[in-house]
């Protein structure tokens, strides 16, 4: 263990102690949340807008209870029937809300929906509208007993599968960073690639091996998440004081400026004004396993893409039947499933060196079916929450989907 490691576990073991000190009942009041109790997603952002919005539940195998909001149409349509349905994936530590929160000119989904699309948000399970399950308490270790290879195998697979029976008709996909990585994931290994139209991936993650952003270093570098999760803390949630602390000691290294986490975590962003972060930051960040951050560390440290390792071989064989995980393969994904991939110079976190990798794997796809987009000037949230998206990527997602309804 080095010393950055062993200055870690001082840290989280006085966080943890910290913890162990306040009674089960003020947890809730640390959770950074300030929507109503019952309110969705729907009444809170959609609604508000004029558009028509529909409240989802989706039941993994695995028993976590999923929330979809369903846009089925644009604002001005005149009712009936809805259009080509899409499903929107976001990524790690955010929600569904990401893709909700700019005016209707300048977020996806209502860009989507005014296009004639009919629009389905995706909220992880542990997320603010995605915490219950049918018998296990979002408070308890066991509920956070999970990484993103349960959202590959389980929670996806479910997602498609409730959307092509509602709609009776198969959904694009677009998924932004560990939503990209969940998807080509499940794509390689053959799991919902035959229910989807197309998926357009935006900050295509699948290697880690040139991510160049400070705090996502330091965190990998540290073995932090095996750090907390042998302290016994399953959540990995920002605003909790022992991951709090842990921002706070490492924000005191050499080359972090956390007076900008936003651009320490994803690169230097082209068109992120100050009233968009603000609004973002109302909302998220949200909280994820602790096994999904240990997972994508292990992807950065070992440069190779494979199922979560439990370090141990003895368990892993007993998981896996082998002493290393599993690999996944991107070069099994299908030349024929049509695919949309756009990245960013300014990237740290989707480095266009590691979206080159993935590109290699890909080479043997069908060129009429894999279509790139390179933007130079572009980072990590740019994709997401930039007040320039539509004008460069969103305008060209729409032409992709409707080249393939």
């Amino acid at each position: 263990m080095g010393p950055a490691a062993v200055i870690v576990l001082i840290i989280l073991c006085a966080a943890a102690a910290a913890e162990a000190r306040v009674p089960a009942g003020h947890l809730a009041t640390r959770r950074r949340d300030s929507v109503p109790a019952g309110v969705g997603a729907c009444a809170l952002a959609v609604a508000p807008f004029g558009y028509p919005c529909e409240e989802h539940t989706v039941t993994t195998v695995d028993g976590y209870i999923l929330s979809l909001q369903r846009i089925p149409r644009g604002r001005r349509a005149s009712g009936g029937g809805a259009g080509q349905p899409v499903l929107l994936q976001h990524g790690v530590l955010t929600d569904g809300m990401t893709w909700l929160l700019s005016s209707p000119e300048e977020s996806l989904a209502y860009i989507l929906a005014d296009s004639g699309f009919d629009v389905w948000v995706v909220n992880n399970r542990g997320t603010r509208w995605s915490s219950r399950h049918v018998s296990l308490d979002s408070y308890s270790r066991r509920y956070w007993d999970w990484s993103w290879d349960d959202l590959v195998v389980n929670d996806m697979p479910s997602l498609v599968d409730y959307v092509c029976s509602h709609t009776g008709q198969k959904p694009h996909f677009l998924g932004h960073s560990m939503g990209t990585l969940v998807a080509l994931a499940a794509f390689s290994e053959g799991r919902t690639v035959d229910k989807l139209k197309s998926a357009a991936l935006l900050t295509p993650v699948a290697y880690l091996s040139h991510m160049t952003t400070p705090l996502g270093i330091l965190l990998a570098k540290a073995f932090v998440g095996e750090l907390i999760t042998i302290l016994g803390v399953a959540e990995f949630n920002p605003v909790t004081p022992a991951v709090a602390s842990l921002f706070k000691e490492l924000c005191r290294h050499p080359g972090t400026n956390c007076y900008d986490l936003l651009r320490d975590f994803t690169g230097e962003n082209y068109c992120l004004n100050s009233s968009a972060v603000d609004v973002f930051l109302q909302y998220e960040p949200q909280p994820t396993s602790t096994k999904t951050m240990v997972h994508l560390a292990q992807t950065f440290r070992d440069g190779v893409l494979s199922k979560y390792d439990y370090m141990w071989p003895g368990v892993n064989v007993e998981k896996y039947g082998q002493p290393d995980p599993p690999a996944y393969n991107m070069s099994n994904i299908p030349a024929a499933f049509p695919l949309f991939l756009s990245y960013g110079g300014r990237d740290e976190l989707a480095d266009p060196g590691d979206v080159g990798r993935l590109l290699g794997d890909l080479r043997g796809d069908d060129p009429d079916r894999l279509t790139l987009q390179y933007l130079e000037q572009f980072a990590h949230a740019d994709f997401v929450i930039g007040t320039c998206a539509k004008d460069y990527v969103y305008n060209h997602v729409v032409s992709f989907f409707n080249r393939f309804n």
